[in-house]
């Protein structure tokens, strides 16, 4: 044992140590919110694989559309191109059905273990996974079948061992475009239910900004202060803010980030403007974000695309920028 560090790690650490005290009083239940995440250490980051990079490919055996791949090929892809994880998307998992039904189902325990399994193997981590959803609806009924939709994938990510679940808000529903705050506070009504049962399984919720109820980092961040969890975060989603400077929205969800989407182009995904990755991670870096980087590749209309080429390129292109900006 190194009495050395002992005894010197505690004389630092002792001015915390009311803090954590507190924090283990107050238990988990009644532990205020967060806020920003409070980082220790320089920035780091673990580069995982969106699984929906591979959508058309995925979707093909699961909707009868022919042959396609499985989320079981897709970890061998990321052992072959050296990723560190994987986040496989929920609606990519047998059973799950035909996206943003809202009453899909989960995964087999069976294939779950079979999943985990195999990526263990092959040394690749499960940076976390998602669903489609809408809280956004006027429905109170459909709202409810997607609460019930996120709590069981809940569950799912807890069996995977998946520490974060990605959702949506919702599109602007017709007729509230005037109406953001109104939508927002039956939305927030919804995603503490859902934050409340993932706080017992240890997950944590992250809403994606996906240029729908979520277009800029002051809805982002009012939604997060709003539902008011440790257990609840943002996904920042590089390609999906529509303002005029989306990185200084991106520099500011920085702090309650707890995963990302690096994609490819601003702008969503009819925008062509290149991402400028070294400004990216610069901002990534500033704000001392420490975690998985999920990146995704997506498709272009009208153009050829071939994530099996386009992925390990964006890969190496992400790579560089890192080490560009050290």
């Amino acid at each position: 044992m190194n009495n050395h560090f002992s005894r010197r790690d505690f004389i630092k650490s002792a001015p915390l140590l009311p803090l954590c005290a507190g924090s283990v009083v107050l238990g988990a239940s009644s532990a205020k919110a967060r806020g920003p995440i409070k980082r220790i250490g320089p920035p780091e980051f673990k580069l995982s694989l969106n699984a929906y990079s591979f959508a058309k490919l995925l979707n093909g055996p699961l909707l009868g559309r022919g042959a396609g791949i499985g989320l079981m090929d897709l970890l061998d892809f990321c052992a072959q191109n050296g990723f560190e994880a994987i986040d496989p998307t929920g609606y990519y998992f047998p059973g799950y059905g035909s996206v943003r039904v809202g009453n899909n189902g989960v995964p087999t325990d069976d294939y779950i273990r079979k999943f985990k399994r195999r990526a263990f193997e092959l040394g690749i981590a499960i940076s976390g996974t998602g669903v489609a959803n809408d809280l956004a609806t006027p429905d109170k009924a459909k709202r409810a079948v997607f609460v019930k939709h996120i709590q069981d994938w809940v569950e799912v990510a807890a069996k995977l061992g998946a520490p974060v679940l990605r959702v949506f808000s919702g599109p602007v529903p017709s007729g509230y475009e005037d109406k953001w705050d109104e939508v927002a506070a039956w939305m927030v009504e919804d995603l503490k239910k859902c934050v409340e049962h993932a706080e017992k399984f240890g997950i944590i919720i992250g809403i994606q900004n996906h240029g729908d109820m979520l277009k800029s980092a002051d809805r982002v961040i009012k939604i997060i202060n709003m539902v008011d969890s440790p257990w609840f975060g943002a996904i920042n989603d590089t390609g999906s803010y529509m303002t005029p400077d989306p990185y200084a929205d991106m520099a500011r969800v920085v702090p309650y980030t707890v995963n990302w989407q690096v994609k490819q182009r601003l702008g969503g995904k009819e925008g062509d403007a290149p991402m400028d990755l070294k400004k990216l991670i610069h901002l990534m870096k500033a704000g001392g974000y420490r975690g998985y980087v999920p990146i995704e590749s997506l498709s272009q209309p009208g153009k050829a695309y071939d994530p099996f080429t386009l992925v390990p390129q964006f890969l190496k292109e992400v790579r560089q920028a890192i080490a560009d900006t050290a």
